[in-house]
């Protein structure tokens, strides 16, 4: 326990009682002091002047301290705006901690600057790489910056800022005078600390069984991530907390706000070393709920790969070395199946609430499905994903919308790191619970700027959150749910890294401009890029011709051949159905008919056309005008070739 004698309640957004050598002070100045608007302050009147900032001039009137300081001495004053005071409600504000005796301008800015209020908790300055300068987790409006002059002669400083500072104050009947903590004192102290309802006595006493109480007294600048209580009510996860675990918490020498948090972007932990390395990301969803995720790059027997997520429930808790976030349950520690990792979704993260929401309004047979596997990844859409109102329509239909659950379940564990190994000499295809339905994985950039996207049933999703680690699996979040079409022919043509020769072949030959109209139904087999280099090898000269804007006709001519329009679209499903029924099928395309046979081999698709046999290698890419089937190889005939040669 610590304890300092109380030398006046200068934090307390009022006047409060003056400490002895202040009371001294104002006797010696007399009346100019005691009624100190009548000096003409440069800031004071500025601020009088601006009705944006009366909010926080109202409370400057009303606290003696502050207007000394302006009177008599240098200052920097941050000033939030009347807008912040609206977001801040109610609550207490503290002009002192708004406050520090030495004038800086932007530029001056230091990492640390200690604040006015009692026991001078210091103000961190954030500085990022747009050019925002942020003081704890208030942005400062740039262009409102001010300079001036007080009449003693003293430079002051007034900066603009868009949030309320809000310092780490004791609960209102705490009797301890806790002034200025650092991260160990705050856990010591935190049920008297005013933290809302969240507790930390678990992980308190996990610090100290392992005695790291050296790591939360580190001097300098640190940033804590501290798991309430909550997060323990698995009852052997406190036992997992080991003295790695705790490191992989901290982040040394890295102040980090959120709202000046750098997303998306790892940070290297205390647990960063030979034998583990463990880095930790803040993210942020659409509805403003921030997280992090810890990301185990190397770990041991002990501490499994892969990533942990955890929602902030209260942030931006400053103390004297740094700034504590508390998160809802520990990171690093992988504890739970994928089933009880969807179980316990809604209410340890939140960010597949609708995901969960979705499987049981629909029996909750998918879980099921999942435990029947040993081991298994799950491709859960965000909860934003599940927002397209195309989903509305189907939302009633429990087989259908069972489908599409099943599509994003794939038997096997993959991690990113599989995917890579799958994708290194083609795109990995990779089969779900969903009968006769296949996900493809492409990877694009390097480094920072990688990007991991997965089509099925002709939704292009991208991996927002990868390699969520469980005991049985991995799950990876998605921006959008599979199977649930949202755009045309022509936009997936677009969009498809697979299908860009055959689109590009389409736009010079002015064959795509049809493909976007919404009043026709297409069924269009399409060749994927891997078909058209067959052709370079098999052909160079027709490729040649084919791709070049001069022999558009006969580019135009083959894509006609491949393209279907008729009252309804044709599934393979269907057209298997066809030939079983007619020996062959007969469909009208876009300049006469298209005749073929389509058999089912081996789970797979075959098409059979002119004596050839063509693999169809993605079956059933809906869109919302046609379906799509991506086939191995383009419906090129003799008379094509000769055509295109001539």
């Amino acid at each position: 326990m610590f304890v300092h004698k109380r030398s006046g309640a200068r934090g307390d957004g009022g006047g409060g009682a003056l400490p002895l050598n202040l009371q001294r002070m104002f006797a010696l100045c007399g009346l100019l002091l005691l009624v100190p608007q009548m000096a003409s302050s440069s800031i004071l009147s500025k601020l009088s002047e601006d009705p944006d900032l009366s909010q926080f001039y109202s409370l400057l009137e009303q606290n003696q301290i502050a207007n000394s300081t302006l009177s008599l001495r240098a200052c920097t004053l941050f000033v939030p705006t009347n807008e912040a005071f609206q977001r801040h409600k109610n609550k207490a504000t503290y002009v002192l901690y708004h406050m520090a005796t030495v004038a800086m301008t932007q530029d001056q800015l230091s990492k640390t600057i200690p604040s006015d209020m009692d026991g001078n908790p210091p103000l961190y300055i954030t500085k990022n790489r747009n050019g925002d300068i942020y003081v704890n987790n208030a942005r400062i409006i740039p262009s409102l910056s001010v300079e001036m002059t007080n009449n003693e002669g003293k430079r002051q400083v007034m900066h603009i800022i868009d949030e309320v500072l809000v310092p780490l104050t004791p609960l209102p009947n705490t009797k301890t005078e806790i002034t200025n903590p650092d991260a160990f004192q705050f856990l010591q102290q935190s049920d008297l600390l005013d933290i809302g309802d969240n507790r930390l006595r678990v992980y308190r006493s996990q610090v100290t069984l392992k005695g790291k109480e050296n790591l939360f007294q580190s001097p300098g600048g640190h940033t804590f991530l501290l798991p309430i209580d909550e997060g323990f009510k698995a009852t052997a996860r406190s036992s997992l907390v080991d003295k790695k675990v705790i490191d992989g918490h901290v982040l040394l020498n890295n102040v980090i706000f959120t709202a000046a948090a750098p997303t998306e972007v790892p940070q290297t932990t205390a647990a960063f070393e030979d034998n583990i390395k463990v880095t930790v990301t803040f993210f942020k969803e659409k509805n403003g709920i921030m997280y992090v995720k810890s990301n185990t790059l190397l770990g041991d027997n002990k501490h499994a790969t892969g990533v942990v997520l955890s929602e902030i429930v209260a942030a931006n808790i400053p103390v004297r070395n740094g700034v504590v976030h508390l998160i809802k349950r520990p990171l690093m520690i992988v504890d739970t199946t994928v089933t009880e990792f969807l179980q316990v979704s809604p209410n340890e993260h939140g960010a597949l609430k609708a995901f969960f929401d979705t499987i049981m309004a629909n029996g909750g047979y998918v879980l099921n499905d999942i435990k029947n596997y040993s081991k298994v990844t799950i491709l859960a859409p965000s909860n934003e994903a599940w927002e397209n109102p195309a989903i509305e329509h189907i939302r009633n239909n429990t087989e259908r919308m069972r489908e599409i659950l099943n599509m994003h379940i794939i038997r096997d564990p993959l991690n990113i790191e599989n995917i890579k190994e799958k994708n290194q000499n083609m795109i990995a295809q990779v089969p779900t619970l969903s009968n006769h339905t296949f996900l493809y994985f492409n990877i694009n950039g390097e480094g920072e700027n990688e990007v991991i996207t997965v089509e099925g049933g002709g939704v292009n999703a991208t991996i927002v959150q990868a390699d969520v680690a469980n005991t049985n699996g991995f799950v990876h979040i998605i921006d959008k749910v599979l199977g649930i079409p949202s755009t045309t022919v022509l936009g997936k043509m677009e969009s498809d890294p697979m299908l860009s020769d055959t689109y590009r072949m389409g736009q010079f030959s002015s064959f795509n401009e049809q493909l976007n109209n919404t009043n026709r139904h297409f069924t269009y087999f399409v060749p994927r890029d891997k078909g058209w280099q067959k052709i370079e090898l098999d052909h160079p000269s027709v490729h040649k011709k084919l791709f070049m804007r001069d022999f558009a006709y006969h580019s135009r001519a083959v894509l006609e051949r491949h393209l279907v329009i008729a009252d309804q679209v044709y599934t393979m499903k269907d057209l298997v159905a066809m030939t079983k029924q007619n020996n062959s099928i007969r469909l009208p395309t876009f300049r006469d008919s298209l005749k073929l046979r389509v058999e089912e081999e081996a789970g797979r698709y075959v098409i059979i056309w002119n004596h050839k046999k063509i693999n169809v290698y993605r079956p059933d890419v809906e869109c919302i005008n046609g379906i799509i089937h991506v086939i191995d190889y383009p419906m090129l005939e003799e008379k094509d070739i000769v055509a295109s040669g001539g």
